[in-house]
């Protein structure tokens, strides 16, 4: 029996802090009954997804498994719950939201595999609908049962790599950019593709994304759609004076980037795990080593575009 036993004191986890002393102790996988537990994170404040976290944690207990909500959902749903960081052992973890809720617990759960029930705008990354839900779920449980794991389709991450430190792998795009956002924080960024010269000058910024971040801030800074699981990273200068086109690589170069006439500059993965820089510095982007594993139906890639508009 593989049991994972912890307790929490005043750690910081997901950008807050749990107070509280918490143990929980709960069996990940009982090898003779078949048993499991299943990571259930709605999106916070949400009514409509915690009607829907509810019905799952009924489906996995019907199963004969075990349901464990993330803290905040711990709260209005009559489950176990723990902080997100904490399912990382779990078979797979259900992210209930948009594409922001799904970004949040694939930082935070690492690599456990993830399946995406979509209550967003577009949801390139949530390929299940609230209607469907039940069934998705119902049958990666049958396949548990099976065959003792899920699976699904893996996608690259990225990740910044400086002088000593690195940040947490990125699903959509890293991004380095000046003091601050805009016209008036940019700094001279030059960006180099295994040594070859590619770009430079100032500009706001400059992103590098996955495929499956070319529908994110990529897109809306005007770099391609990229379509996943094509094995490539895009980069895209964001407002730069001598602009170079977007430029696609393959997914096995080092990106350097290059940051100097600023007095500070930022690294950021996905929008929230964040370095501060102090130029001159290069940052260099490489495909992160551990992938995402995305279980369940894929996302249809044309019928999510259909919603961009």
């Amino acid at each position: 029996m593989n049991v994972l036993a912890r307790s929490l004191e005043e750690a910081a986890v997901g950008g807050f802090r749990a107070r509280r002393h918490i143990t929980w102790v709960f069996s990940l996988r009982h090898e003779t009954a078949g048993m499991a537990v299943v990571g259930i994170v709605a999106q916070r404040g949400n009514d409509r997804a915690h009607r829907l976290a509810t019905a799952l944690t009924n489906l996995i207990r019907e199963h004969g498994d075990d349901p464990l909500v993330d803290a905040e959902t711990g709260a209005v749903v009559d489950a176990p719950s723990a902080p997100v960081a904490a399912m990382n052992e779990c078979a797979f973890v259900v992210s209930i939201g948009g594409d922001g809720t799904f970004l949040f617990v694939a930082r935070e759960a690492g690599g456990v595999p993830l399946v995406g029930v979509n209550l967003g705008e577009v949801g390139f990354l949530n390929a299940i609908s609230p209607p469907d839900a039940i069934e998705a779920v119902g049958s990666l449980l049958e396949e548990l049962t099976e065959t003792g794991t899920v699976g699904g389709r893996t996608v690259n991450r990225v990740q910044a790599h400086g002088d000593g430190w690195s940040l947490e792998p990125a699903l959509n795009e890293i991004l380095v950019h000046g003091p601050k956002r805009g016209p008036a924080g940019g700094a001279s960024i030059s960006v180099a593709v295994d040594g070859e010269p590619y770009a430079s000058g100032w500009t706001d910024g400059v992103l590098v994304a996955t495929p499956t971040g070319s529908t994110a801030y990529n897109l809306s800074e005007g770099g391609p759609l990229v379509q996943p699981p094509l094995g490539a990273l895009v980069i895209t200068q964001m407002c730069a004076r001598e602009t170079m086109p977007p430029l696609v690589v393959g997914d096995d170069r080092e990106i350097t980037l290059q940051v100097s006439d600023a007095e500070t500059a930022w690294a950021i993965s996905d929008g929230r795990n964040r370095r501060a820089l102090e130029p001159p510095t290069t940052v260099r982007v490489t495909v992160a080593d551990e992938p995402l594993t995305l279980a369940g139906p894929p996302v249809n890639f044309f019928d999510a575009l259909e919603k961009l508009e």
